[in-house]
């Protein structure tokens, strides 16, 4: 799936979510699909209709920084999605790094130092190089495989992840920013593979077609032993490692308790 990622495909994503009476565009009638027009979004963006007919159907290479701009302001294009957007128009430009870097030192005994709360080395593709004592207590199996396969394919994620529909479309999203950034990364290339011919649920969120860099959010978890728990998480980025990053997990009221 991910190889055959394309900039027309996107552009069809995110314009079938744009609401026509919202532009200021006089009404034209039944439509028989969602969203824009090829033509109301090209007119609305200042490019002719047969160029972005062209650029939809991967006819036209290489599009301005001008013509990209318009688009991703037509289209409400948040800044994931408008960096992905410029991975794909300009694949020249894409990051070739593929490999994440071994675990520095340095950040191994960070992990080490964080005692209060559960802290985690995580890559771009959810694999987990290291984590804390309260990290491995908290999420047990889950982390010792990659952590998008143990959401997808581990029945026991279901009832751990209390808002199992709300990660799977997140961690989803994350991985199809990682293909538009690294698209000829062999493993970001075989996960999504993977987890295509292996759930049906990583299919569907795959065709929504979203792409999103989350910084922080919460996790609603359910513990075996301690039941459930919540917790606020900040993804902390790491100066020159693009592809890993540290995750901390903040309790909230029970979850204060079931860390201690």
């Amino acid at each position: 799936m991910a190889r055959h990622e394309d900039l027309g495909e996107f552009l069809k994503f995110r314009r079938a979510r744009i609401d026509p009476q919202g532009t200021g565009l006089p009404p034209s009638g039944p439509r028989r699909v969602a969203g824009l027009r090829r033509a109301e979004l090209a007119h609305l963006a200042g490019i002719s209709a047969e160029y972005y007919q062209r650029l939809e159907q991967g006819r036209a290479a290489n599009p301005s920084d001008e013509v990209l701009d318009a688009l991703a302001r037509v289209l409400e294009l948040a800044t994931a999605e408008r960096e992905h957007l410029y991975a794909l128009a300009h694949p020249g430009r894409r990051t070739t790094e593929f490999e994440p870097p071994e675990p520095r030192p340095q950040l191994l005994r960070m992990l080490g130092l964080i005692d209060a709360v559960p802290a985690l080395l995580i890559t771009d593709l959810f694999d987990v190089p290291a984590a804390n004592t309260k990290a491995h207590n908290l999420f047990g199996a889950m982390i010792e495989k990659n952590m998008a396969r143990a959401l997808f394919l581990d029945p026991a994620a279901r009832v751990f992840y209390r808002d199992w529909d709300e990660i799977a479309a997140i961690t989803v999203a994350q991985l199809r920013r990682s293909a538009g950034r690294y698209p000829d990364d062999p493993a970001t290339l075989a996960l999504i593979d993977e987890l295509s011919t292996a759930s049906t649920d990583f299919t569907h969120c795959w065709a929504a077609g979203d792409v999103e860099h989350r910084g922080h959010g919460s996790k609603l978890l359910c513990h075996p032993d301690h039941g459930d728990l919540d917790f606020d998480y900040e993804n902390l980025e790491l100066p020159g490692d693009p592809r890993q990053r540290i995750v901390t997990f903040t309790p909230r009221s029970a979850a204060g308790e079931a860390c201690r």
